[in-house]
């Protein structure tokens, strides 16, 4: 053979070539070698010896294509290369899936058109026992011995001038396998303009696994990912990095539509926790998304869009509160709630408020993010003055608690403005009273609402409380005692008239039997209140009512007489009063006569 074209045995960019080789005789070595592995005598990744021989050859015809461009090396090299992506496909390919195709879920990217077989990944050597703890912070299925078949071949190709096909075969079966593992979480690819059209039983499990998956990825997969990447193409660091921030761009652009398509929903108050796990979701994975070791370009693009989704969320977490106003705002029912009960308004903006409690700092957070948004201002405005009326400091200032004010002052113009539907006063105070107690209540057994509130409110309200009572006590129970008045009683001669004393006592019957007759199922569902509202009545008319009756009882003309005016014994009496306000009191039995 003439040697006079035949290539020196030298150093180069694409790595040595063996010094016994010939070069001109690799284009004779290569088919053979893909002959063995084709016809099954040997499995590349199996025989060390072969692999060395095949891709020492290939890197001879490589370096040889530079300066020849014979068809004999050129179509020997091809050959080669189709052999090596099908292998790579195989190795990257999970049994169970299908060969990726020309589109994929996460966004545009390079297809992969070479034939791939659709034959299970071929076997390899057992695992060896040490690796297998080393093997848990890769993805599933890539062993050691597996990673370097792969990086073998990923840098043949790339010596060979294929790194353009070696990484789009990459790219394409690792995103099919993060799909799979996403779906394998649960994780339902919705198109960002169907998930908007969701109804909010289906969007609220759907934010609940999106919550799991991005937390996932983020702290597990990604990381996983990452180190595949970096193992396969260990010499070639700046193909690793690119290759996995491409992924990682597609996937967080893809699952950030999901929050995009959310936002545009229509927002209503009980959609807020939703949001706010969405929104601490993405507060939570932001150091480990724009802190990662991306390309630039792809850390840039990626702090923009997980700012932009916090941004979005943030402004419809307020506008879900302000939503919350205009709904206590609007609610101009005109029907009072029955008995003076706690009214179904109060207990689900108490509750909710309760409930908010807990997403406090991140509540905060998404306030003081969007201070600006129309209704924060608006809270913050209205208790200008209420914070210059000799609050003592201790009331949260932030404009998440100043929103809350904002519920709170609009809950009691509420409740304010329909203790006027009932007719009766007294009816009235026991409305506002049962109101005000639930707010009371709580506000003690939430701490963070109490610091929130402040305790100068707390003061006050209990304070409003005490006069409600009053005020329930004075309309209800102010007549009845000046019936037991002795002042009035005294005809000429100084001697009590025995006509306005019994007047006096059928005043006292009929009075007390209206007050039992109508306030018999007025509700007050609080036991503490229920309690002292009975020992407030208890203490006002009992001791009068037994002073009245002991000091006039036998200027009554015969027992007769006192039967029919004392219809009711003192210990009666508190045993009626006893069982006010438990919603369903017993009738007064019919005296006998």
């Amino acid at each position: 053979m003439d040697k006079s074209w035949s290539f020196a045995p030298r150093k180069s960019n694409v790595g040595s070539v063996l010094e016994d080789v010939d070069v001109p005789d690799c284009v004779g070595v290569l088919p053979k070698l893909l002959d063995k592995y084709e016809s099954g005598r040997s499995k590349f990744g199996e025989e060390a010896e072969d692999d060395k021989s095949f891709l020492d050859a290939l890197q001879a015809i490589s370096k040889l294509c530079l300066c020849d461009t014979s068809l004999s090396a050129l179509d020997a090299q091809e050959k080669a290369m189709s052999f090596l992506e099908t292998e790579l496909c195989l190795l990257l390919d999970h049994p169970k899936s299908k060969t990726p195709k020309k589109s994929f879920s996460f966004g545009s990217h390079p297809s992969h058109d070479s034939p791939v077989p659709d034959n299970d990944s071929p076997k390899l050597p057992p695992q060896d026992h040490h690796d297998h703890h080393a093997n848990e912070d890769f993805p599933p299925n890539f062993s050691a011995q597996k990673r370097s078949v792969l990086k073998k071949i990923a840098s043949a190709m790339i010596a060979a001038g294929y790194q353009t096909e070696c990484c789009m075969a990459f790219a394409a079966f690792r995103r099919t396998a993060f799909k799979t593992a996403l779906q394998r979480f649960g994780y339902r690819s919705v198109r960002m303009e169907d998930v908007y059209k969701m109804q909010w039983e289906s969007l609220e499990g759907e934010i609940a696994t999106w919550n799991k998956v991005v937390g996932h990825s983020t702290t597990v997969l990604f990381s996983a990912e990452r180190r595949l990447y970096d193992s396969v193409f260990h010499d070639h660091p700046s193909i690793s990095q690119n290759l996995f921030s491409d992924l990682v761009r597609a996937v967080i652009v893809h699952l950030l539509n999901f929050v995009h398509g959310a936002v545009l929903t229509k927002q209503s108050a009980e959609k807020l926790f939703k949001f706010l796990d969405m929104y601490e979701t993405l507060r939570d994975v932001e150091p480990a998304i724009t802190g990662a070791s991306y390309s630039e370009q792809c850390a840039k693009e990626l702090a923009y869009e997980v700012a932009t989704a916090k941004d979005r969320v943030a402004e419809a977490v307020v506008g879900m509160f302000c939503d919350l106003e205009n709904s206590i705002k609007s609610d101009n029912q005109r029907i009072p709630v029955p008995n003076g009960a706690v009214h179904p308004l109060t207990r689900y903006v108490m509750n909710y408020l309760e409930y908010a409690c807990e997403y406090k700092d991140t509540s905060e957070q998404v306030f003081e993010r969007c201070v600006g948004v129309k209704g924060i201002g608006i809270g913050i405005e209205s208790h200008k003055s209420i914070d210059e009326e000799g609050d003592d400091g201790t009331g949260n200032k932030s404009a998440f608690a100043l929103q809350f004010k904002t519920v709170m002052e609009l809950l009691d113009a509420n409740v304010e403005r329909k203790s006027r539907l009932y007719k009766d006063p007294a009816l009235r105070y026991v409305f506002l009273m049962n109101n005000g107690r639930y707010i009371v209540q709580k506000m003690k057994g939430c701490a963070e609402l109490h610091k929130l509130m402040g305790d100068n409110w707390c003061r006050r309200r209990q304070s409003r409380l005490r006069l409600y009572h009053k005020c329930y006590q004075r309309e209800t129970w102010s007549k009845v005692l000046q019936c037991l008045n002795p002042e009035g009683l005294k005809g000429n001669g100084n001697k009590v008239s025995k006509q306005l004393l019994k007047e006096r006592f059928k005043s006292f019957n009929s009075m007390f039997e209206d007050i039992h007759k109508k306030q018999r199922t007025w509700m007050v569902s609080d036991e503490q209140l229920q309690s002292e509202l009975r020992v407030s009545i208890t203490a006002l008319v009992i001791p009068a009512y037994r002073s009245f009756v002991g000091r006039f009882k036998h200027h009554l003309e015969s027992p007769r007489h006192v039967d029919k005016y004392i219809k009711y014994h003192p210990d009666d009496i508190e045993i009626f009063i006893h069982h006010f306000f438990d919603g369903n009191a017993p009738s007064i039995p019919r005296k006998r006569t």
